[in-house]
C-alpha cells in the first residue's frame, strides 16, 4: 500500500467495527420498538372495551419492551433519535395518557415514562383522537355522563399544544398533531353539543307527555 495511506485499513477497520456495533443495536431494537407498538395498541383497544386492568398490564409489558429498546440504543446518540424509538415512545405516551385520562388517573410525565418531550407531547395530541372516540361510543350508548369532563380535557391539551411554537426538528412535527388536535376538537365539540340538545329536547318531550 502507498505509504500515504499505509494507515487507511486500521482506520477503516475501526469504522466497520464501530458500524457493525450500531448496527446490531439497531436489529435489537427494532424488534422491541414493533412490539412496544402493538403492545400499546392492543392496551387502546382494551381501554376502548373498558378493559382497564387489562390496558395497565399490557402498558407494562409494552414499558418493559420500550426501557430495552432504550438500552440497546442508549450508546448511540444517533439511534436513540432515530423514527423508530420516537414511534414506539409516542404510542406507549398515547396509550399511558388515555388510560390516565379515561379512569380519570394522575397524568405521568414524560421521566416517568422515560421518553423524550417531543415523543410526550405527540403522544398527548394522539390520545386526544382516543378521547373522542371513547367519547363516541359513550354517546352512542346513551352514556352523556362523562362528555363535557373529557370534552374540557381535549380543550386544555389543545390550549397547551398550541403554546409549544418551535420547530419541526425540535417537536418532532408537533405543529401537524396540533392541526389535528384542533380538528378533532371542533367536530368533538359540534357533536357533544348536538346530543345534548337532542337529549334536552326528548326530556321536555318526555315531560310534556307525561303532563298531559
Amino acid at each position: 500500500m502507498n505509504r500515504l495511506t499505509d494507515n487507511l485499513d486500521s482506520i477503516t477497520d475501526r469504522i466497520r467495527l464501530s458500524f457493525s456495533a450500531k448496527d446490531a443495536a439497531r436489529e435489537k431494537a427494532l424488534p422491541l420498538c414493533r412490539e412496544t407498538i402493538r403492545h400499546c395498541s392492543n392496551a387502546i383497544r382494551a381501554i376502548h372495551r373498558q378493559e382497564f386492568d387489562r390496558a395497565e398490564g399490557l402498558l407494562r409489558q409494552a414499558r418493559n419492551l420500550l426501557d430495552e429498546a432504550n438500552q440497546a440504543v442508549a450508546a448511540y446518540n444517533e439511534l436513540s433519535n432515530t423514527g423508530f424509538i420516537r414511534d414506539a415512545q409516542k404510542e406507549f405516551a398515547e396509550g399511558s395518557f388515555t388510560l390516565a385520562l379515561v379512569t380519570g388517573s394522575r397524568f405521568p410525565d414524560p421521566d416517568e415514562l422515560n421518553i423524550d418531550s417531543a415523543a410526550y407531547l405527540n403522544g398527548l395530541g394522539e390520545a386526544v383522537g382516543e378521547l373522542r372516540r371513547y367519547l363516541l361510543d359513550s354517546m352512542r350508548r346513551g352514556d352523556l355522563s362523562r362528555g363535557e369532563e373529557l370534552l374540557e380535557a381535549m380543550d386544555d391539551i389543545y390550549s397547551i399544544l398550541v403554546t409549544m411554537d418551535f420547530p419541526d426538528a425540535i417537536t418532532g412535527g408537533l405543529r401537524r398533531t396540533t392541526d389535528m388536535v384542533r380538528g378533532v376538537l371542533e367536530k368533538t365539540r359540534s357533536d357533544l353539543t348536538l346530543v345534548i340538545s337532542q337529549k334536552d329536547l326528548e326530556d321536555r318531550l318526555g315531560k310534556f307527555e307525561s303532563d298531559r
